[in-house]
């Protein structure tokens, strides 16, 4: 007899398609570089119906780039591109090190999405907005930010720039646009829609981008930022990483549907998914999406397949609630070996070649940290000043608050 004829309803729970213990199995991808045609940037939302069901690609399985998405870039370019993905993520191993030895109080790390912000940011001009979570500091190389000030803000010493008001990973760059990581996931989405009206009000050119996680995207902030840009077109780049977890639930969780680009169509928004291991994918999905923002027709909505190598962040262990070789069976693969192999296939790079790029971003990385302790350490600072406790977050501070500090300052002993 069914639960149903019992007089009882059995709630369906979806649950990860492989625990700890099983073998992965992933179907290899069906699609290749040719399937989808670039449509014209002038297009409606239901003429990105196949792109949101499929995936854009570049570079195929064996490193060949080709196709109507090919960007064409110079080699420097991509170079460019791949030499900040490396640096991500060395500049990543050095600080979970220090987070291991009790230098960093806590890490999280981009490892297998490096390409994501570090291409899409590429792609964008200087003066475009950047409304990041915490997997997307690669902006901040793209920009000009350097190591030693990033270091000084996840130790938290007189030289963070946050002045001790954030944790650690949550970086902001106000010089590169890149505005402040929040930890309660999703706010960045509406925010962001907020300042692309902002900027179109003022008639600037200028452009946001933000991003969200699958799990994030169960928020109502996500769907209040899709219906504020589609409502009052605004000039705004959206888009949801797929990276397969939300620390430790599966993205079925996040939604009925196995594919979140097409849940944008809803709101006459043009919408693609994109292979997220992709570097030159990324990047012209991207520039296209500017583009169109550029001229006024709105935004994009754009979901990037890949998956979350490493755990959720230094707290985490993946190896409760999924498979410890997962990603060596997803087929997308690792973004970093993927644009290696397309330079090696096509261009002047070798092994040899890649293999001292990465001995010398390993010095540079240990150089700046050793010129970050300078400034200060975890455990024994010197720390943000208490001084700087309202600095820069009121124009004018709130009498009631002024009120307490002052008598704090009472006691206050040099």
């Amino acid at each position: 007899m069914s639960s149903e004829e019992e007089g009882n309803i059995t709630i369906h729970v979806p649950d990860a398609p492989f625990r700890p213990g099983d073998n992965p199995v992933f179907d290899k991808w069906k699609w290749s570089p040719d399937d989808l045609k670039k449509p014209p940037i002038d297009c409606e939302s239901e003429e990105t119906s196949a792109h949101s069901r499929g995936l854009v690609r570049v570079i195929d399985d064996e490193g060949m780039a080709y196709g109507d998405w090919d960007p064409n870039l110079e080699y420097k370019e991509i170079l460019q591109g791949l030499k900040h993905m490396v640096r991500l993520r060395i500049f990543d191993d050095r600080m979970m090190k220090m987070q291991r030895t009790g230098k960093l109080s806590f890490y999280m790390q981009s490892l297998g999405e490096e390409c994501i912000a570090i291409a899409q940011t590429m792609a964008l001009e200087e003066q475009d907005w950047i409304f990041p979570t915490y997997r997307q500091p690669g902006a901040q190389f793209v920009r000009g930010r350097s190591m030693v000030s990033m270091i000084c803000h996840c130790i938290g010493n007189v030289e963070d720039n946050v002045k001790g008001r954030q944790m650690p990973v949550h970086y902001t760059y106000k010089k590169g646009r890149f505005i402040s990581i929040s930890s309660p996931v999703g706010t960045q989405f509406s925010q962001a829609v907020g300042v692309a009206l902002a900027s179109k009000y003022k008639q600037l050119n200028e452009v946001t981008i933000t991003w969200i996680g699958d799990g994030a995207s169960a928020e109502g902030d996500y769907h209040y930022g899709l219906n504020f840009a589609s409502v009052y077109k605004a000039p705004v780049i959206l888009n949801v990483v797929n990276n397969h977890w939300a620390i430790s639930t599966h993205y079925n969780m996040a939604s009925g549907s196995t594919n979140f680009a097409s849940r944008g169509l809803a709101y006459e928004i043009p919408c693609f998914r994109v292979d997220g291991n992709d570097f030159l994918a990324l990047y012209s999905v991207t520039k296209w999406a500017r583009e169109r923002a550029k001229i006024g027709l709105g935004a994009t909505h754009i979901e990037i397949l890949t998956y979350r190598t490493g755990a959720h962040s230094s707290s985490d262990d993946p190896s409760r609630y999924r498979p410890s070789n997962e990603h060596e069976f997803w087929p997308g693969g690792d973004p970093i070996e993927r644009l290696k192999i397309h330079l090696i296939k096509n261009y002047d790079w070798t092994d040899e070649k890649h293999l001292q790029l990465e001995n010398e971003i390993d010095s540079e990385v240990i150089l700046a940290y050793k010129e970050a302790v300078k400034h200060g350490d975890l455990a024994n600072g010197p720390y943000p000043s208490s001084d700087t406790i309202f600095t820069e977050v009121y124009e004018n501070v709130p009498w009631h608050l002024q009120e307490q500090w002052d008598e704090m300052n009472k006691w206050k002993v040099d």
